[in-house]
This record gives C-alpha cells, sequence and structure tokens, in this order.
C-alpha cells in the first residue's frame, strides 16, 4: 500500500514543478511584453536625436531631396543650400555608423509613402566587407514590426533573427541610453539640428598624407547586391539619383575597390557618379576638414554648393533637350 503512495506525491511534485516553470515562461513573457512595450513608447516618442531623426526619415519626412549616407552625409550636406540653389524641399537622412543597408531601408521605407524628386546617395567604402557590417542592422530593429518592407534586408543580422524579434525588449536592448536622453528637451538644444544636417565645427591643423595602401581590400556580395537595387528601385520610381563620393584629405596612388565596383555599377545604369574623393579644391585646404574623412561646415559648404551646380546643369540640360 506505500508504493502506490509514494508514486502518487511523485507525480505531484512533478506536476508543482511542470507548473513552477510554465508559470515563470508567463512571467518573463509578460515582463518582456510590459518593458518592451514602455521602451517601445518612449522610443517613438522622441522629438530629437539620432534616433528620432531616423524615425522622421522612414515616417514622416516628405522632403523633394532626400540625401542617404553615414556619417559623410549626416555632417557634410547642408539641405539650406540645396533648397535654395535648386527650390526644393531637402532633408538629410544620414546617420554615423549607417551603411549601405540601413540606406535602403530609408529608401524602402519613404517611397513607401511618396516619391521624392531627387536622391543623393553618399558613397564611400560602402560595398567593403567589414567585420560590424551586420551587427549594425540593429539600429533598424525597432521598425521591424511597423515596417514589413524592411524586414528582408535585416534577415541577414543572423539566421535566428526572426525568432529573436518575438522578444519585445530585443529591438532595444542596445538603445537605452540613447533612448532615455532623447526623451530630455535638453537635447534638442545640444545640437544644431538643421532639417537632419548637423554641422562639425573644428578644423584640422595636420599636414595632407601620402596613403599608399588600400583601406578595404575585399567587397561584400549582399552590400553590392543592396547598391544595384537602390539604384533600380529609384529608376522604378522615377527618382533622380545622383551618387556622390565626398572628400578627403589624403593622397592615393591607387582607388578603392569599393569606388571602383560602385563607379563602375552606377555607369552601368547611367546614373551619374560625382568622385570628389581627390578634389583639388578640398586636397589644397585642411581649413574645410575635422579629421582626414570628414568635411567642418565649410567643407560642408562649398560641397553642397558642388553638388547643386551639378544638379543644375542637369536640369538645364534636361530643359534645352525638351
Amino acid at each position: 500500500m506505500k508504493i502506490p503512495l509514494i508514486k502518487y506525491e511523485g507525480m505531484e511534485n512533478q506536476k508543482y514543478f511542470i507548473f513552477k516553470v510554465l508559470l515563470f515562461i508567463l512571467l518573463v513573457i509578460l515582463l518582456d511584453f510590459g518593458i518592451g512595450s514602455i521602451l517601445r513608447y518612449y522610443y517613438f516618442r522622441q522629438h530629437s536625436g539620432f534616433l528620432y531623426r531616423t524615425t522622421y526619415a522612414m515616417d514622416k519626412t516628405t522632403a523633394d531631396i532626400l540625401i542617404l549616407g553615414a556619417s559623410t552625409a549626416n555632417h557634410q550636406y547642408d539641405p539650406e543650400i540645396f533648397e535654395k540653389g535648386l527650390n526644393m524641399s531637402c532633408y538629410n537622412a544620414g546617420r554615423d555608423g549607417s551603411n549601405i543597408f540601413y540606406h535602403y531601408a530609408i529608401l524602402k521605407a519613404a517611397l513607401k509613402r511618396y516619391s521624392p524628386k531627387i536622391i543623393i546617395l553618399e558613397m564611400r567604402g560602402e560595398l567593403a566587407k567589414t567585420t560590424d557590417s551586420y551587427d549594425r542592422l540593429s539600429m533598424l530593429l525597432p521598425y521591424y514590426e511597423s515596417h514589413p518592407e524592411i524586414r528582408q534586408i535585416i534577415k541577414p543580422k543572423s539566421p535566428f533573427e526572426k525568432i529573436k524579434m518575438l522578444s519585445k525588449i530585443y529591438p532595444y536592448n542596445s538603445m537605452l541610453f540613447s533612448i532615455a536622453v532623447g526623451n530630455f528637451k535638453h537635447n534638442a538644444l545640444r545640437f544644431n539640428d538643421n532639417k537632419g544636417y548637423l554641422p562639425l565645427n573644428r578644423i584640422w591643423d595636420e599636414p595632407l598624407e601620402m596613403i599608399s595602401k588600400p583601406l578595404y581590400s575585399q567587397l561584400d556580395t549582399n552590400k553590392i547586391k543592396t547598391y544595384e537595387s537602390i539604384i533600380k528601385e529609384c529608376i522604378s520610381a522615377n527618382v533622380k539619383l545622383y551618387i556622390v563620393s565626398s572628400p578627403n584629405f589624403y593622397k592615393t596612388k591607387y582607388v578603392e575597390n569599393s569606388d571602383v565596383k560602385a563607379k563602375e555599377i552606377a555607369e552601368k545604369y547611367n546614373i551619374k557618379f560625382l568622385d570628389y574623393s581627390q578634389d583639388s579644391v578640398f586636397l589644397a585646404n585642411s581649413n574645410y576638414f575635422v579629421d582626414i574623412h570628414h568635411l567642418n561646415s565649410s567643407g560642408a559648404t562649398v560641397l553642397s554648393n558642388r553638388v547643386v551646380g551639378e544638379i543644375e546643369r542637369d536640369y538645364i540640360t534636361a530643359g534645352k533637350q525638351h
């Protein structure tokens, strides 16, 4: 008679253990949902900062001219110069640390809502294979749920990305500090954010360097495909695309493989590629730079006017042909 009793008690303990496990899982799910919902709310209620500018570019801007790129776009293209020179509205959607995957996501989200007249895509080393390219896709995770058009862009981040996205916290877990800062009114006063443009005001005082070997050697086939997709979607949407390689403050004995490939593909689709990477006007003046890779506000003014001039010439030529 004791043996059945022991068996019954064992079954009761097993059921209690399973109950506790299920209760723990339910608690984790509820906490994940609750905390994730709070993070999402505060993420999308920001009114300043780089996270807000991504949201604005994806969900709100209807600018005639949209500037895409990384830090070399964000700090080097002044929307006011484009607006005055071309009589069109302009927004600078560049973001520090981003890459071609991010630029494509911004483009797809924008084209889903409206058709810009002009896209300016800043390209410098964008097709190179780098170790952190796919990790940086995390900056797009907050938009995974609301923007199905960008999910295929995020997919290469990892084989388990779709499963990870079941978590409501996961899209924001590397942005907690930025979300907190972005919700302070004081944050809007920290930067002179002019339609996405963030000018830099330091002056580089080092002599011109000579770099003898490439910074990047290998190309990323996924990036090349993404670059071609940007070109094809602009053509399909009847959006005028200009691809620009902005100035460096160093001389080279070579051309980066990435830039060679980018120019080659642009020519294939008859897209204008403006290469200022070794432009003598900039190489002759260190006062235009904050470091060897980035222009300051003075240099940005010169570059912006140069690009506007190229676009103006195209419009004049097109007008004469008609």
